[in-house]
């Protein structure tokens, strides 16, 4: 079969099968091959079939930016070899020396640390704030600011960030907005209908979905940086490898009955938690009581398989609840088919400590996999107990 997989002729999951995944023309084969080389014949100096070396393009790579594009609704898509890759290439791309980023201020750790650790040894600032609060973004723009960077839900505390509101200060102030989309995955959402100029991803994560990649991916609205950062990724080479690359098509093609499942899960296990005496608040936007339930419920299919919690016992409470677990896995990373259990405090947000990006000592984080759910509350039940 051949023709336009367009994101207006065709539904999510059929673009997740077949967006930029025809079958091979040479063999017939149903799925996209693992083209494992590093180079390419080439008919005669300075003309080939389009591929000259692996780094610079790669038949498999091409079949996942074409399939990424697609279900973001965007015009370019780049693969790279991790999420921080994707996020490293696009600030090389967009900042200089003297930039501005107006960044959450509950932001992941590893892009905080980009931020504070990397770039402003390179001349770049940035100002936290609270992106659910549309005011407080305005009020911490700058004439030289280039980015406002978005998560939405955030990690770990899932708050809420309107995206087409965020959209209309970012350009008011002259800056691009950019939406971190890992934790909703573009089955959930879709942040460059709503305005936004560059969805980023940490292809490890949903996109992947079964803890067995490294990845991560850029998606823009505007064609002209599409080709500005497909520039960037050549020179700077994060590229992923042909295979890594076929790992994530292969588990963005159950994408959609996945997150459904990883949603419904979520759910229950939220309501387990609402009802422990141990718990003192429960992070979940689809609760009606969460500060941006009704943002997300407007921007957002459902409200995704994170959910976070705090324990009435303090750090100590929580530490214990992360050891207790069985069927929560205590690790990090998220959205595989596994449930993951971890405290950010001492794991993945370590890098905030001290700073105003710091966690809450108490504060467990989950990633609800797509096991049976009586499992998952009976493993909490005994957790919490």
């Amino acid at each position: 079969m051949t023709g336009s997989w367009s994101p207006e002729k065709h539904g999510f999951e059929t673009l997740a099968i077949h967006a930029g995944q025809d079958p091979d023309p040479t063999t017939g084969a149903v799925v996209v091959p693992i083209y494992q080389t590093s180079t390419y014949a080439q008919e005669e100096v300075g003309r080939h079939k389009g591929y000259d070396y692996s780094r610079s393009g790669n038949p498999t790579r091409t079949a996942l930016e074409t399939c990424l594009a697609a279900l973001e609704r965007g015009a370019t898509g780049l693969a790279f070899a991790s999420g921080l890759a994707a996020e490293d290439t696009l600030l090389r791309t967009v900042l200089k020396p003297g930039s501005h980023v107006v960044i959450p201020h509950d932001a992941y750790g590893g892009t905080f640390r980009l931020f504070d650790k990397v770039l402003t040894r390179w001349g770049v600032t940035y100002t936290p704030a609270p992106l659910g609060d549309v005011d407080a973004v305005r009020a911490a723009m700058r004439p030289e600011t280039e980015l406002v960077w978005c998560e939405t839900p955030t990690n770990p505390l899932l708050g809420i960030a309107d995206i087409e509101a965020l959209a209309g200060v970012a350009h008011d102030g002259g800056a691009r907005l950019v939406v971190d989309n890992t934790f909703a995955s573009p089955y959930l959402q879709l942040p460059l209908t709503l305005g936004a100029d560059v969805v980023v991803h940490s292809t490890t994560k949903y996109l992947g979905g079964h803890s067995d990649v490294i990845g991560g991916a850029l998606v823009t609205a505007d064609p002209a940086l599409g080709e500005e950062l497909r520039f960037h990724q050549n020179s700077l080479g994060a590229v992923p490898g042909a295979f890594d690359c076929w790992l994530v098509l292969r588990g963005i093609k159950t994408l959609g009955v996945r997150m459904d499942r990883h949603c419904d899960n979520a759910e229950r296990v939220v309501e387990l938690l609402t009802r422990s005496g141990s718990v003192s608040e429960v992070l979940y936007p689809g609760l009606p009581s969460h500060a941006g339930h009704d943002v997300a419920a407007k921007q957002m299919r459902s409200f995704g398989g994170m959910v976070s919690f705090r324990l009435a016992g303090g750090e100590a409470s929580a530490l214990e609840v992360c050891r207790r677990t069985c069927v929560f896995t205590l690790g990090e990373s998220l959205g595989g088919v596994e449930s993951l259990i971890e405290h950010p405090g001492r794991m993945t947000h370590a890098s905030t400590a001290g700073s105003q990006l710091e966690v809450p000592a108490d504060l467990v984080r989950l990633s609800v996999g797509i096991e049976s759910a009586d499992d998952l509350l009976a493993d909490l039940e005994r957790a919490l107990a």
